[in-house]
């Protein structure tokens, strides 16, 4: 590998970190903001206060970041975030806080398919028996049919599956498009895509609640800039694993503020998801690392050619 590719590599990493971090903090504030607020109304208040936190890109590189080709991807990758951010945050107020992340920790799963499906991407038989075991990880949270089974545990699972296409989406984009014109163009369509729903369960926020949406807008915007670059500088299967992070900020935030404990089943399925998704990635980097200093090494097969 060369000292370049190492250190966007690096960079790539520590920006998918950052997100986790910030998309995790952002968690916690839906939460606390949902002792008023529908979760649909959080939605609208994090995208309208998350494009005013994006605004400063717009003042930096000038109109000019604006002019696109792809509009009618960034509607359709809109439309499919807003349900998936929508179905997101139901599940983060109404199921325990770990839980509803741990479910979100299937979307590398899901990455992987799409990846396959939509670029192209070559999956050999031991990253396709990691897949099939984050499943039963999912299955082993879930637990369908026990007495602790919640078909809220679906609606997350429905927003993973939808978050694994728009991540897709992004890495179609992030190929043409600028990382802060993906984040200024997504904030500005999801401010009306996501009124809608909220003016059906309209309250108008008081006293604390002002605080918690505005800390959502700036936490998913930060976290959703920090997300857009990563994917530019690696694969998209190989950083997803990385959302991980998440999970000891809300496992922390649960126990301290809402009297959360996360339930063994939760550990065990997460544990599994996380066992998957990390051998899905030393698995890609080790093969990455052989294709660039062999020659002889085919990229994809890992393979001698």
């Amino acid at each position: 590998m060369s000292v370049q590719a190492e250190r966007d590599l690096l960079r790539a990493v520590t920006l998918m970190v950052a997100s986790a971090v910030l998309f995790g903090s952002m968690a916690v504030v839906i939460r606390l903001a949902s002792s008023q607020l529908h979760p649909f109304e959080i939605a609208f208040f994090r995208n309208l206060f998350g494009f005013c936190f994006a605004l400063p890109l717009l003042w930096r590189h000038g109109p000019g970041l604006l002019r696109t080709r792809k509009l009618p991807l960034y509607l359709l990758r809109c439309a499919v975030g807003v349900v998936s951010m929508l179905a997101g945050f139901w599940a983060i107020v109404n199921l325990p806080l770990a839980q509803a992340v741990s479910l979100s920790y299937s979307t590398p799963l899901f990455v992987t398919i799409l990846a396959v499906l939509m670029l192209g991407e070559v999956v050999r038989a031991r990253r396709w028996t990691a897949v099939i075991v984050g499943f039963i990880g999912v299955l082993v949270i879930v637990q369908p049919g026990a007495e602790s089974f919640s078909y809220g545990s679906l609606v997350a699972l429905s927003a993973a599956a939808l978050s694994a296409l728009v991540a897709i989406w992004i890495k179609f984009l992030s190929r043409t498009e600028h990382p802060d014109a993906i984040v200024i163009y997504t904030s500005l369509i999801w401010i009306p895509m996501s009124l809608l729903p909220a003016l059906f369960v309209w309250e108008t926020p008081t006293g604390w609640t002002w605080l918690w949406i505005i800390a959502a807008g700036f936490f998913g915007t930060a976290g959703h800039m920090c997300w857009t670059r990563g994917l530019k500088l690696g694969e998209a299967s190989l950083l997803a694993p990385i959302s991980f992070m998440q999970l000891p900020v809300v496992a922390i935030a649960g126990y301290l503020l809402f009297d959360e404990s996360i339930g063994l089943w939760t550990i065990v399925g997460a544990a599994i998801i996380f066992s998957a998704n990390l051998y899905i990635a030393h698995r890609e980097a080790r093969l990455a690392r052989r294709a660039a200093t062999d020659p002889e090494i085919h990229p994809e097969t890992g393979q001698p050619r």
